[in-house]
């Protein structure tokens, strides 16, 4: 993801300041429900959106050391010339950006607009609501880009709403995602020498995975190969074809349509006891509680030998280094219901929420809130996902789009984080705007949407993307912290020990006196607020 550009990092004090600096030629603020009309600098529709220009102070964050070469795409470049509104971009760096943001909160002065979901998330918006605008009004009068994506995928609606029924930033639906999430990668290298084929149910997956330990499959003399390996615990990708699918990261899943908390559930029982199964047997890697990433990458890119047999993956060739040919994505695992489940969203990986924030300071909220309408097409989103049309995007006779090669000696990721905002900012993407979008199905995006035919039709529904109100806020980290860790800690002993049939009860009992009744009924209401956003 990281690409190796020269790092932009401007100073908090230096944000500070472009905040409260006067920024144009008409500095009269309208009012908080955007009403412009008595401005006769401004345009409601049509561009440009102003007669005399305006500068916003926009600030977003950029992975690692990504510099700010996004801000020279074409698309943007050329919505400046026709708005008149200029961009004052303010790039921070991600690894600077924690501390910069509490002294930013605190002090409650901020740029004009935010860009992107990285810079701050629900518990910092929600607990600071006084300093960012809501934009319901902004939406109805000035955004008729965003309007018509939220009547035709009301997924955005729902995601945008707050607790109070407001929204206050805006979402995206990036384009050409898939449905699937991580998906099952095998050594099929090793595969072919065994004369095996992909395991389809969890019985032939136990007999790959011993086929690996025993037959020495990387052919070097040693019996060296681990079949599943991780780090710090084992991934819950692994507990997959019992129904577990947790995308949120929070334990909870819907089942038959009703959310669940998984870990007091029988298919986790079940699953766990035959995960203690799998590392009884040397079939997991022994150091998988105790190793960290460092640790479980030096396996994984081994110079000698490949040495691990299975994962779950984004793509095969994420993580293996000089090995990544070797491995190949295959089907869900079929559970002993004798169902598949995929971790995704039936929707599509695409949705995001907190892509724009215009604060309080913006003394020209309805000239942001026309300018962030503009991303809402198509053609603008996949200019500011991939880059612009004519550098990395070809534009074809027949209405259809495809992606140009990039740069010798360059990723096809990291050209994409080069020329665009890529996953951040405001995006949307149509179903059917997709249709013309043409990608190589052998590498990158397209890769991706190639392997997700497996997967896609076994997509679990997931639990929502929801929020929660500040009193929710104040009380989960308390909740968690305990429950989490107790959870975290008996899996582990489970795992390597076993024990989980006779411990099953008293594991059960101390998760409710810790509060687990308290947290399963804020998810609750929290799950009940987002299904009734119409």
């Amino acid at each position: 993801m990281l690409s190796s550009l020269a790092l932009v990092s401007i100073l908090g004090t230096t944000v500070l300041a472009g905040c409260s600096s006067g920024k144009d030629n008409n500095n009269a603020p309208t009012n908080s429900t955007g009403n412009a009309a008595s401005d006769s600098n401004f345009h409601q529709e049509g561009m440009p959106i102003v007669d005399k220009p305006v500068t916003l102070d926009v600030l977003t964050i950029r992975w690692g050391n990504m510099g700010d070469t996004f801000t020279k795409n074409t698309w943007l470049q050329e919505l400046e010339k026709n708005s008149n509104v200029k961009i004052n971009w303010q790039v921070i760096s991600s690894s600077d950006w924690d501390a910069q943001k509490s002294v930013m909160l605190a002090s409650g002065k901020l740029p004009d607009m935010i860009i992107g979901d990285i810079a701050f998330g629900d518990s910092d918006i929600v607990n600071n609501l006084s300093i960012f605008r809501p934009l319901d009004d902004y939406i109805d009068k000035y955004m008729p880009n965003l309007k018509a994506a939220m009547a035709e995928t009301p997924e955005l609606k729902k995601l945008s709403t707050f607790p109070d029924g407001k929204i206050y930033s805006l979402p995206a639906r990036l384009p050409s995602r898939p449905y699937s999430s991580v998906q099952p990668v095998i050594n099929k290298q090793w595969l072919d020498k065994l004369g095996l084929k992909a395991p389809e149910t969890l019985d032939e997956l136990y007999n790959v995975l011993k086929a690996f330990k025993e037959k020495d499959p990387n052919g070097n003399g040693k019996a060296d190969e681990i079949p599943y390996a991780d780090s710090k615990d084992i991934d819950m990708n692994l507990l997959a074809p019992f129904g577990i699918t947790d995308i949120r990261g929070n334990h909870m899943v819907l089942k038959d349509g009703k959310p669940e908390y998984f870990p007091t559930s029988e298919e986790y029982k079940a699953g766990i006891a035959w995960t203690n199964k799998l590392y009884s047997e040397g079939l997991i890697d022994k150091e998988t509680f105790t190793q960290d990433d460092t640790m479980l990458t030096a396996k994984r890119q081994n110079p000698d030998a490949a040495l691990i047999g299975f994962s779950y993956q984004w793509t095969p060739d994420a993580v293996f280094g000089q090995w990544s040919k070797q491995y190949e994505t295959i089907a869900p695992i079929t559970g002993p219901d004798g169902k598949k489940y995929q971790i995704g969203d039936p929707n599509g990986m695409s949705f995001r929420r907190n892509e724009v924030l215009i604060t309080t300071s913006n003394e020209h909220p309805e000239v942001a809130a026309r300018w962030a309408d503009e991303f809402y097409t198509g053609e603008a989103s996949i200019q500011n996902f991939w880059g612009a049309i004519g550098t990395t995007i070809e534009k074809n006779g027949d209405g259809t789009y495809t992606l140009m090669d990039p740069p010798d000696g360059t990723s096809a990721d990291a050209w994409y984080w080069d020329g665009s905002l890529r996953d951040f900012g405001p995006k949307y993407a149509s179903p059917e705007f997709e249709k013309s979008i043409k990608l190589d199905p052998a590498s990158g995006d397209g890769l991706k949407l190639q392997l997700d035919s497996l997967g896609k039709d076994y997509v679990t529904t997931p639990f929502p993307d929801v929020m929660y109100t500040v009193e929710e806020y104040a009380e989960l980290p308390t909740l968690l912290t305990d429950i989490e860790s107790y959870i975290k800690s008996t899996r582990a002993k489970w795992v390597t020990k076993g024990g989980i049939d006779q411990e099953w009860d008293a594991y059960v009992k101390k998760l409710n006196d810790m509060g687990l009744a308290k947290l399963i009924k804020i998810y609750d209401d929290a799950y009940n607020r987002y299904m009734s956003v119409q």
